[in-house]
């Protein structure tokens, strides 16, 4: 069974600017499953529609991250009705429940974001699961030093549970679900995908830390503080903004398919 992977009709439907936001979307995707932060078809990276609040992009329900491009994207609202999507041929791909329930929540509360990304990791997974959460204990665990939690309630496909979602968020930019996993935002999806990474390496850094069994040397609270308000935005530059062209460059030279 397959599907017309070229999807051309797609690109001619949407506005310049949208097919930029595709074509970044699409990369994220694949950076997640380059990067060893996917999981099957399962999780999703959604980015809002330029210029539009009530729209935003997501992940067909069946593809692999590896496989996703800019014109297999389907373009949902906020009520999760389809708005632009591709023929997926009998295979007649859809949005996942789980997937529309989070994003739209957050797209829906915080149109000034572009990005969320959920994450199944196993080290996302472990750390959700420690009561203790993610610790402070490298520096560049401090930038993560304020994290939102949000506790499980079951797999998510209830709508009533968006309120609790966008409470438990707040203005932060990473959010553990317990027993669950994680979550990132950002103003861009190079930003979004910067903290995932950078969250995941101090997810590993931690276990491999805890699994020694030998006592964990502190830092002292007031420079675990002054450490993450020197990550704060209105301190440095927007994370990914270096970083995002660099991991394009690296995407052309691997597989250039993304981007179609």
């Amino acid at each position: 069974m397959g599907f017309n992977a070229s999807f051309s009709d797609v690109k001619a439907a949407c506005s310049d600017a949208e097919w930029q936001m595709r074509v970044n979307l699409a990369a994220c995707y694949r950076l997640m499953d380059l990067y060893g932060f996917s999981d099957l078809m399962a999780n999703h990276v959604s980015a809002r529609v330029p210029g539009d609040d009530h729209h935003f992009l997501i992940n067909p329900y069946g593809m692999l991250y590896e496989e996703i491009t800019a014109s297999s994207l389907i373009k949902i609202d906020l009520d999760g009705n389809e708005i632009l999507k591709p023929d997926f041929g009998e295979l007649n791909y859809g949005v996942n429940r789980a997937g529309f329930v989070i994003h739209s929540a957050i797209h829906r509360a915080k149109p000034e974001l572009e990005c969320v990304i959920h994450s199944h990791t196993w080290s996302g997974m472990a750390i959700s699961s420690l009561e203790c959460g993610i610790q402070p204990l490298t520096q560049t665990a401090m930038r993560f030093a304020h994290v939102a939690y949000h506790d499980f309630e079951g797999v998510v496909l209830d709508l009533d549970e968006q309120k609790s979602i966008v409470e438990d968020l707040g203005d932060h930019q990473v959010m553990i679900l317990r027993n669950h996993g994680l979550l990132t935002v950002g103003e861009s999806i190079a930003e979004a995908f910067n903290c995932m990474h950078r969250l995941e390496l101090c997810c590993k850094a931690q276990l491999a830390a805890m699994a020694c069994g030998s006592p964990l040397h502190p830092v002292p609270k007031e420079v675990v503080e002054d450490t993450y308000r020197s990550y704060l935005p209105n301190v440095r530059r927007r994370f990914g903004l270096l970083d995002w062209p660099a991991l394009l460059r690296k995407l052309d030279r691997l597989d250039p398919s993304y981007a179609s």
